[in-house]
C-alpha cells in the first residue's frame, strides 16, 4: 500500500472512501470534521442523533454522499469517548476502516487526522497508530491459493491528512514510522504463513541474507561443522531427527559508534516443531510452522532498526532448526552438553525452545551486550495463564523490564510480568546433570524462563514468551487469523524509545 501525507480540508480531497474518526458522547463534531457535516448538510449529525453512529470503538457507518463531496463515500469510526481514546484504539478503528472500505471494493481512501488529547499522544504517535492500523488490517496471505480474486480488494493507497498545516512535519515523521512497524508485523506474519516444506532452516537464512543487504547490516551464519567446534549441544540436540541442518543467524545493524555495547535480541526459530519422540497430538500441529515467530520479530526488528537510521547497534541471534522425529533424534533421558558448558536432562524433547535458547543467550554473553532480549513461542502455558492478549515476561533487571512494559503499552502489545524466584528451580534438578528441561505441570511458563536464566550471566536479561498472542483462532480489527507477529511492534517500538531517550 502506498502512504501519502498531505494537509487540507476534509471536504475537498477525491477519493473513494473519505474515512474520519470520531468520538462517542460528543454534543458536536471534531474539528476536522464539522466542514464534511456542514458540505452534507447535516447528513452525519442526522445519524447521531438516530443512533445510527454511536462513536462506540468500531462502531461504523458508512454514507454514500452523491457528489456532494469530491469523494465517493464518507466512512465514520468511533474512537470510544475522548477521556478513553488511545492509540490502540486508533489503531483498531482504522483496522475497522480498512476492511469496510475492502467491503465495498475500494482503492484508495483518505484519513482525516482526528484530534487527539495530548495524554493519549502526540500528533505523531497519532500518525504512527493510523498507519500500523492500516497495514495490520489490511493484511491477508494468499500465496498458495490459485484464485487470487480477493487480491483486488486490497487497497492500493491511503492519504493521511493534517487539517493543519503546522502539524504536517510530524504527521510524515508518524506515518512514515508508521509504514515501517507495519510493514515489519506483515512481513513476520509472510513468514510464519509459508508452510514448513517452503520456509526450512536454509530458507531462513535466505531471508537473513535478503536484510542484510541493507544500510549497515551484516550477517554471519554458523553452520553444522562450526556448531559442533563450539559446542552448542542444544541446537545441535534439538536438530538431530532432521534432514534439515541446523543454522546460526548473527544479524547485525551497526547504527551508533563502535564503543556503545550492543543490545542482543535471540529469537526461536523452530521451523516445524513436531515435539520430536515427545510426538505432540495432531490435532493443530499444522500451526507449529509458526513456532519460528520469535526469529522472524528479531528478522524484522533488525530491518527496521536499519529502515528507521537509529542511532544504536543491535544484534539479532536466530538459532534456526526443525524439531522432528527419526532414528538420530534426540530421545527422552539423553544428556545434552550445552554451549555455557552446563548439562541438560532432556525429559521431553517437545521442551525444545528453551534448548535451542540456551545456546543463544550463551552466546550472547560473548557479545557484551547493554543488554539481551529473547522471545519465543515457549510454552503452552502461556497461554493457559494470559490468554490471547498479553505477553509473558521475566527478567533479572528492573529497568529493563519497566522499558518493555513502557513499550508494549506505546505499541498496544502488552506485557505482563511473572514471578523469577529462585525456589523455581527446584522443578528443574535433576538426578544425573545440572539440569532438566521441563519441571513440572505446575508453573510452566515460569520454570521455562527459570531454565533460561542459567544462561545469561550477569547482563540485564528479559524474556518474552509470545506462545499466548503469536495465533489467532479469530480475525479482529488489527489480528488476522492465523500468525498475528504480535511482538514485533513491541520491539521496535524498544528501539525507538531507546534512540530518543523515552525509556530514561
Amino acid at each position: 500500500m502506498n502512504i501519502h501525507v498531505k494537509s487540507g480540508e476534509a471536504t475537498a480531497v477525491t477519493t473513494d472512501v473519505l474515512v474520519c474518526l470520531e468520538y462517542e458522547q460528543e454534543k458536536s463534531w471534531s474539528k476536522g470534521v464539522r466542514p464534511v457535516d456542514q458540505k452534507l448538510g447535516g447528513q452525519l449529525s442526522d445519524l447521531r442523533k438516530s443512533g445510527e453512529f454511536s462513536g462506540k470503538p468500531n462502531n461504523t457507518t458508512l454514507l454514500h454522499i452523491d457528489g456532494k463531496l469530491s469523494a465517493k463515500r464518507v466512512l465514520v469510526v468511533g474512537l470510544g469517548t475522548r477521556e478513553t481514546v488511545t492509540l490502540e484504539r486508533i489503531r483498531q478503528a482504522m483496522g475497522t476502516a480498512v476492511k469496510r472500505a475492502q467491503s465495498v471494493k475500494a482503492k484508495g481512501i483518505v484519513c482525516v487526522v482526528p484530534d487527539v488529547p495530548k495524554a493519549a499522544g502526540h500528533v505523531h504517535d497519532v500518525a504512527q497508530a493510523m498507519v500500523e492500523g492500516l497495514f495490520l488490517g489490511d493484511y491477508r496471505f494468499n500465496e498458495y491459493r490459485t484464485d487470487r480474486s480477493d487480491d483486488h480488494h486490497t487497497l492500493q493507497s491511503c492519504t493521511v491528512l493534517a487539517t493543519s498545516s503546522s502539524d504536517l512535519a510530524e504527521v510524515k515523521e508518524g506515518a512514515n514510522r508508521g509504514q515501517i512497524l507495519g510493514e515489519a508485523t506483515c512481513f513476520v506474519r509472510d513468514l510464519c504463513n509459508h508452510p514448513a516444506n517452503v520456509m526450512t532452516p536454509s530458507r531462513v537464512v535466505a531471508e537473513a541474507k535478503k536484510i542484510a543487504r541493507e544500510s549497515k547490516i551484516r550477517i554471519k551464519v554458523l553452520d553444522r561443522r562450526q556448531q559442533e567446534k563450539l559446542g552448542m549441544g542444544g541446537l545441535l540436540g534439538v536438530s538431530r531427527g532432521s534432514i534439515e541442518p541446523p543454522q546460526f543467524i548473527i544479524l547485525e545493524y551497526a547504527g551508533g559508534p563502535r564503543t556503545q555495547k550492543p543490545i542482543v535480541f535471540v529469537g526461536k526459530t523452530v521451523t516445524f516443531d513436531s515435539g520430536g519422540i515427545s510426538l505432540k497430538p495432531s490435532e493443530n500441529m499444522e500451526q507449529m510452522k509458526a513456532d519460528m515467530t520469535g526469529g522472524a520479530e528479531v528478522l524484522a526488528t533488525i530491518r527496521s532498526a536499519s529502515r528507521l537510521r537509529l542511532p544504536v547497534n543491535v544484534i539479532g541471534l536466530l538459532p534456526v532448526t526443525e524439531n522432528m522425529p527419526g532414528g538420530r533424534a534426540t530421545k527422552p533421558g539423553d544428556i545434552l552438553k550445552m554451549l555455557s558448558g552446563k548439562t541438560v536432562e532432556v525429559q521431553n524433547t517437545d521442551a525444545e525452545g528453551r534448548l535451542i535458547l540456551a545456546d543463544g543467550l550463551a552466546y550472547a554473553t560473548r557479545l557484551k551486550p547493554a543488554c539481551v532480549i529473547d522471545v519465543a513461542t515457549l510454552t503452552g502455558a502461556a497461554i493457559v495463564a494470559l490468554g490471547q492478549f498479553a505477553i509473558g515476561m521475566l527478567g533479572n533487571d528492573d529497568t529493563l523490564k519497566a522499558d518493555l512494559r513502557k513499550a508494549g503499552d506505546h505499541a498496544g502489545e502488552r506485557v505482563w510480568e511473572m514471578p523469577l524466584w529462585d525456589e523455581y528451580f527446584e522443578q528443574l534438578k535433576s538426578d544425573v546433570a545440572d539440569m532438566r528441561n521441563i519441571g513440572g505441570r505446575g508453573a510452566g511458563m515460569i520454570t521455562a524462563g527459570m531454565f533460561l536464566s542459567k544462561f545469561v550471566g550477569e547482563h540485564p536479561w528479559v524474556h518474552l514468551d509470545i506462545a499466548s498472542t503469536d495465533w489467532s483462532s479469530a480475525e479482529r480489527p488489527c489480528i488476522p487469523k492465523g500468525p498475528t507477529g504480535t511482538g514485533t511492534r513491541l520491539l521496535i517500538q524498544y528501539l525507538l524509545n531507546h534512540a530518543n531517550g523515552y525509556d530514561k
